[in-house]
């Protein structure tokens, strides 16, 4: 019994059929690790002596030389790609197959010891690698890229490296002379892109006041640095240049920094935008101005706040006859006038939103007050409001009519928004120029005024002329006949 299990034992283990088991794939593992085991033996093997010996390949070079590595690696690269096609054509079912390598890794050049360390772990990784994956040796870089990384560049070559677009740290110029050096260089270079990156790097490691004194001398950097914060929308820190700049900014670049609260839509934001450049070095008067329209501003969110409230909750008739058609927020000065003669004009000066106040704060000219509240109350019809604003009176108590933009304009602005006769011709009464009067009179039909005009001329021939222009029988007619009448008496 025991002989015929002893046969069928021989026979199982001397036939190339082998029944399957789960335990086949340990039995490869095994059997690679016995394989690497007996590579890794082959080393007491070599005879240490063969060390003095010059080792070649079959092709008569050197072992280890840069052109047997690369022949080596072409060769390894074509076996492993030979032996992952063939291993993809088998089936999914089979392993993959160990790559093949070139002729010097044969089986002979191990055991005569004309492998290298590095050849014998480059073989080990493969005997591993049941992917079919072949790694060539890994050589040396050239000495020339590892300066690429060194920090013994000057000032001047790390320029140059720059504009050819080589990677170089900055980080290595630390004392202040070694950083205008190289901000010099670049400078001297003519390259934006690199006087850039420089000012970048100097902008990180500088104290702002050491910047801006030293870009005081530098005008083309200062360009520069400019242009990038505008880019970049660094308002901030363009505006403490601006604030800390000593004066040698031009004035161009102070107005179109303070022309950036165009592009601000929040009303608080851009509030805030304007009181920050009321300290940039601009001049007396441009600084007044600035003043102002951050004053101005200040004074429109609160009208506008309190005008909303009012014509939300419908407390004010003028408000429900006359709605607002926009919000006067971020309006001009004179806008902002006439809206508080529209809508505030009778209100106490001590008000922001009165008429008198505006007129005060700002120091707005008589002229350009009486324009605007002429054009505000004749647009609301209020013919009392314009008598009393072109209404004077002089210290004996007398009054008089006053306009200082002229009568003629007050007239045309009254004709505009279609005045009554009766209020025209009293001002046209007033205007001094002869034929300015009569052109304007017998423009818009104020024929009292033309018929006295001519009887103070006692120009017969014109009032003749004229009386075929009113009609027959009216009170004009009857008018320049008494006067006709009353001219032929005194000639006698």
């Amino acid at each position: 019994m025991s002989r015929a299990r002893a046969d069928e034992e021989e026979y199982w283990h001397s036939s190339k059929f082998r029944a399957f088991t789960f335990d086949d794939e340990d039995d490869e593992l095994s059997q690679l690790k016995e394989s690497k085991r007996a590579v890794n033996s082959l080393r007491d093997i070599v005879d240490d002596d063969d060390d003095d010996l010059e080792r070649v390949s079959w092709s008569g070079e050197p072992v280890g030389s840069i052109s047997w590595s690369i022949k080596e690696t072409a060769s390894g690269s074509t076996s492993s790609l030979d032996g992952r096609d063939s291993s993809l054509q088998k089936g999914s079912s089979s392993y993959a197959a160990l790559p093949k390598q070139g002729s010097s890794y044969s089986l002979s050049s191990l055991f005569k010891g004309f492998l290298c360390a590095t050849q014998l772990c480059f073989f080990l990784s493969a005997l591993t690698d049941t992917g079919g994956k072949s790694y060539a040796p890994e050589l040396r870089r050239p000495k020339a890229e590892y300066k690429d990384y060194s920090s013994d560049w000057s000032p001047k070559d790390t320029v140059r490296r720059m504009q050819r677009g080589k990677v170089c740290s900055l980080e290595r110029f630390r004392s202040l002379q070694d950083k205008l050096v190289l901000l010099d260089e670049a400078v001297a270079g003519h390259d934006g892109n690199v006087i850039t990156a420089v000012l970048i790097f100097l902008k990180r490691t500088l104290r702002r006041e050491i910047l801006f004194r030293e870009l005081e001398v530098r005008q083309v950097a200062l360009c520069h640095l400019i242009h990038f914060l505008r880019e970049t929308g660094e308002q901030k820190f363009l505006l403490d240049l601006l604030r800390l700049g000593y004066g040698f900014f031009p004035l161009s670049l102070q107005l179109s920094q303070y022309r950036e609260h165009l592009n601000i839509q929040d009303v608080e934001k851009r509030r805030e935008f304007l009181k920050s450049c009321i300290g940039l070095p601009f001049s007396a008067e441009d600084t007044s101005h600035i003043q102002d329209h951050y004053t101005l501003l200040e004074r429109q969110i609160i009208i506008e706040a309190n005008d909303r409230h009012l014509e939300m909750a419908g407390q004010s008739e003028l408000f429900r006859k006359y709605p607002r058609k926009a919000s006067i927020l971020n309006m001009p000065l004179v806008t902002t006038l006439f809206y508080s003669c529209f809508y505030h004009y009778t209100e106490a000066e001590g008000t922001f939103s009165s008429p008198s106040n505006l007129k005060k704060t700002f120091k707005i000219p008589d002229k350009q007050y009486v324009l605007t509240a002429l054009a505000a109350r004749a647009k609301l019809r209020a013919w009392g409001d314009v008598d009393a604003l072109l209404t004077t009176k002089n210290w004996l108590g007398y009054t008089k009519k006053k306009a200082p933009i002229g009568f003629h304009r007050v007239v045309e602005i009254l004709q505009r928004n279609s005045a009554p006769v009766q209020v025209l011709q009293e001002y046209v009464r007033l205007v001094e120029d002869v034929e300015t009067r009569l052109s304007l009179a017998t423009k818009y039909k104020c024929h009292d005024v033309v018929i006295e005009t001519y009887r103070d001329l006692k120009d017969r021939i014109q009032l003749i002329a004229y009386k075929s222009k009113v009609e027959r029988g009216s009170a004009e007619d009857e008018k320049i006949n008494s006067i006709l009448n009353n001219m032929v008496r005194n000639t006698y």
